[in-house]
């Protein structure tokens, strides 16, 4: 993650840069009567992996992401949403 910022300080002025510039920003989609978000599939590559590898290892070890992660799975979302 530090080198894909350091690569791009210019880059990274909001919170929404910095998802694009990982590619994890949601881009909207649409088929016929369903819309929904896929994730942006620019980006630093290796950024993504990481930001991947963080979210479930706290999915696995922090108490709190595994209660955010169980009330939204109450909620009706699918765990792919919850991810993103």
């Amino acid at each position: 993650m530090l080198i894909t910022v350091g690569d791009n300080p210019e880059r990274l002025d909001s919170e929404e840069s910095f998802a694009a510039l990982c590619g994890v920003s949601p881009v909207a989609r649409s088929s016929g009567r369903r819309q929904y978000r896929r994730l942006n599939r620019g980006g630093d590559r290796q950024a993504h992996a990481a930001l991947h590898r963080l979210v479930f290892t706290r999915l696995w070890v922090d108490r709190r992401t595994q209660d955010y992660y169980e009330r939204r799975i109450k909620e009706g979302k699918p765990r792919r949403e919850i991810v993103r």
